[in-house]
């Protein structure tokens, strides 16, 4: 039906450190049908070769071209802003070595010109303190995706959105987010497919970030039940999904 499919990672091909076995067999028929397909992920903490590893863990073999993360989208964001070349970061290593190994920026603590803000496992009040500070300098905010949860075998454990959101209300200003489901992220992850965007679809579980990418981008969506979004939240959402699917085995390529 379609000639490319944007993937989400989390809650669509794997739970945490546990494969989706749907998942696993639809990346499969994916490749075997030589389908272009690109993981598109909010997840700022891994770089793409990190993705590839984990996933070649689960017995999935992807190359690093096929994988584009929130980090990425960021640092390809600030280029094109073009506000100066000094940063501060609340993140990981996939979103630091992104933007200062990959892309040339500075850290600076004090006078960034960019508080850039993704998941951190290690934050801390003095991590806060100083985005706080610098974004009330004027350092221009950027948050890497709005995610409120993740989906592991443990439960939905906190994202980026609610260290985003910390901050916005300490400083009184908005982030500018460039993950899903957001215009930033998705018209480089289609350029990436060289289609249009009609005959793309974007797969994922979380209607907040995957299936709102396609809602708000015209891109079609298809919505699979196996992370966040969950069967009875469906009659509540404003807007449906242009498809919704139990598993990913039953989706016909």
């Amino acid at each position: 039906m379609y000639k490319g499919y944007l993937l989400d990672l989390d809650g669509t091909i794997y739970l945490g450190d546990e494969v989706i076995p749907a998942g696993k067999r639809f990346v499969e028929r994916l490749k075997e049908k030589q389908i272009p397909h690109l993981f598109v992920t909010n997840n700022s903490t891994r770089l793409p070769q990190a993705v590839c590893d984990k996933l070649a863990k689960m017995d999935i073999h992807i190359d690093e071209k096929n994988v584009y993360t929130s980090s990425m989208a960021t640092a390809d964001y600030m280029d094109h802003l073009n506000r100066g070349k000094k940063v501060y970061i609340i993140g990981e290593e996939g979103l630091r070595k992104s933007i200062i190994e990959e892309h040339g920026y500075v850290w600076d603590e004090e006078n960034p010109d960019y508080v850039v803000v993704g998941l951190d496992q290690t934050l801390d009040y003095n991590k806060l303190s100083t985005a706080t500070l610098a974004i009330q300098k004027g350092a221009y905010f950027i948050g890497t995706n709005p995610d409120k949860n993740i989906p592991t075998h443990r439960g939905m454990l906190p994202s980026a959105g609610p260290i985003i959101a910390f901050l916005e209300v300490a400083t009184g200003k908005k982030a500018d987010i460039v993950g899903k489901p957001n215009k930033i992220m998705m018209d480089q992850a289609v350029e990436h497919l060289h289609l249009p965007k009609a005959e793309v679809a974007m797969v994922g579980d979380n209607y907040e970030t995957d299936i709102l990418a396609g809602i708000n981008n015209d891109i079609p969506s298809i919505l699979v039940l196996s992370g966040f979004t969950k069967k009875e939240d469906i009659p509540h959402l404003l807007k449906q999904p242009t498809h919704i699917v139990d598993s990913l085995d039953d989706w016909n390529l």
